[in-house]
């Protein structure tokens, strides 16, 4: 086996990170606008409503909104085959709960898509991409509530029907599994814990309410459109056992079991006995109705789509529970103490496809890094390059050798935005420099990186011959 021809070789970016226009055109309030900035270690402060004199990075992000011609345009330099973004659910629906779309942020994709189309880049689309209207959060308690399932579904129908010509691949959630991974799910479900509130009854609930979401959006989308791709998105966390002993590789099975959980009702399509077995290690239970199952079973994705950024490695705590152990000391870390392991990613495409037999999309994969202009005014980021070199050369191993089949790659932040975690801008993925510091101050302008152009011959070989 070889890379396919047609291989889709790309950049991720997300609405809230990137587009900017925060209120523009009648777009309403997300999840993400409400959101201060922070740094590495410490938590983001979550507002419930805009006050002043405080700075929110989304509001402007770093202005595609105003500028996607200009990037677009990079991107076609680069040869980019396709571009993941996402789009705003309160640019098209303000509240999240109206009847009738906005049309001027429905327009304002059409723009984009029409752009793309012009250099023969393919949209890659997340419908929800840490975008929930806040609208949604303060009146129903966001994911909580089942209403929002039929709100999901009316965004969708909007959007299908509206660019059933202009988009084929969609994605649903982006790293729905972060929905029980994280200590409070507000990027991924806009679930602030409330005092006294039952954790594990809302993460079971909220979970099966996406999951039941983006079921309904794959039939819908296979209605309208019978050639749309509709797939899920994971993170996936590489983990090793600490040692050979059994209980460190049951520490590893324990610990990916809330991973799989998501990745099984949405290719399998019903919970299995990983997922029941979870919802005994959580105390908890979920009661499935006829018309769920039937749901869930029938909206099966038709591929799978996931984040790779480090490997982690586990073993049992005194109760016998999954957690974090030493650093590898087989593996170098990033300025953000993420470890850097290429072979990882070759392992989750064996362990991803082994599992579901799914074509699979690697849609985020990059280096957060500080990058520094020279005297000459050049970022020379030699160390970027080196991370993704490797990781492309054992994505090619696992279609090669071990026969796994991917349908694209796209780096994440192909062009620097803010950072989700803390809201910089210092933590640089991009191929693309942005003139904005963790301030908001700055010019904007666009320079292109030394990874842009290595990138651009990785695109043209079809990554053959990676130097």
């Amino acid at each position: 086996m070889k890379l396919r021809k047609n291989f889709l070789w790309g950049g991720a970016t997300a609405a809230n990170q990137y587009e900017g226009g925060y209120m523009k055109d009648g777009k309403g309030l997300s999840i993400a606008d409400v959101e201060k900035g922070s740094s590495h270690g410490v938590p983001r402060e979550v507002h419930s409503n805009i006050q002043e004199n405080e700075f929110y990075p989304s509001h402007e992000a770093v202005d595609f909104y105003h500028r996607y011609k200009e990037d677009i345009k990079l991107f076609a330099e680069m040869g980019f085959k396709c571009f993941r973004l996402s789009i705003s659910w309160p640019r098209i629906f303000p509240k999240g709960d109206e009847k009738k779309p906005n049309e001027a942020g429905l327009a304002f994709y059409d723009k984009i898509f029409d752009e793309l189309a012009k250099y023969n880049i393919e949209p890659i689309v997340t419908l929800s991409h840490y975008e929930t209207p806040l609208h949604l959060v303060k009146e129903y308690g966001s994911w909580r509530n089942r209403k929002l399932i039929s709100f999901f579904e009316n965004y969708c129908q909007v959007v299908f029907e509206r660019y059933k010509a202009k988009v084929q691949y969609w994605i649903t959630f982006n790293e729905i599994n972060e929905t029980m991974n994280q200590k409070e799910p507000y990027h991924q479900a806009g679930i602030l814990f409330t005092e006294g509130e039952n954790h594990t009854d809302t993460i079971l609930k909220a979970s099966h309410n996406m999951l039941v979401a983006s079921a309904k959006a794959v039939i819908l989308g296979h209605k309208i459109n019978p050639d749309f791709q509709i797939g899920c998105m994971l993170q996936y966390p590489m983990t090793y056992g600490k040692t050979c002993d059994p209980k460190d590789q049951l520490a590893k099975k324990l610990f990916m079991m809330p991973d799989f959980y998501y990745g099984d009702v949405m290719c399998k399509g019903y919970y299995t006995n990983t997922c029941t077995a979870q919802w005994k290690r959580m105390n908890g239970n979920l009661e499935v109705s006829p018309e769920d199952k039937r749901t869930l079973l029938e909206g099966k994705v038709d591929y799978i789509s996931f984040s790779y950024y480090f490997s982690t490695v586990i073993t049992l705590d005194s109760k016998g529970e999954p957690k974090v152990a030493e650093k590898n000391p087989y593996l170098s870390r990033t300025d953000w103490d993420w470890t850097i392991d290429p072979v990882g990613l070759r392992l989750s495409l064996n362990e991803l496809y082994d599992r579901y037999q799914l074509p699979l999309f690697i849609v985020e994969n990059g280096l957060g890094a500080v990058d520094q202009l020279n005297e000459e005014g050049k970022i020379i980021d030699t160390y970027r390059i080196d991370f993704l070199k490797k990781h492309i050369k054992e994505l090619i191993k696992a279609v090669e050798i071990d026969h796994v089949d991917v349908i694209g790659y796209t780096t994440w932040g192909c062009i620097d935005i803010v950072s989700v975690g803390t809201g910089e801008m210092k933590k640089r993925y991009g191929f693309i420099y942005v003139d904005k510091d963790d301030d908001g101050r700055g010019s904007l302008d666009r320079k292109r990186k030394e990874s842009f152009y290595w990138y651009k011959e990785v695109i043209a070989t079809n990554g053959k011959n990676i130097k």
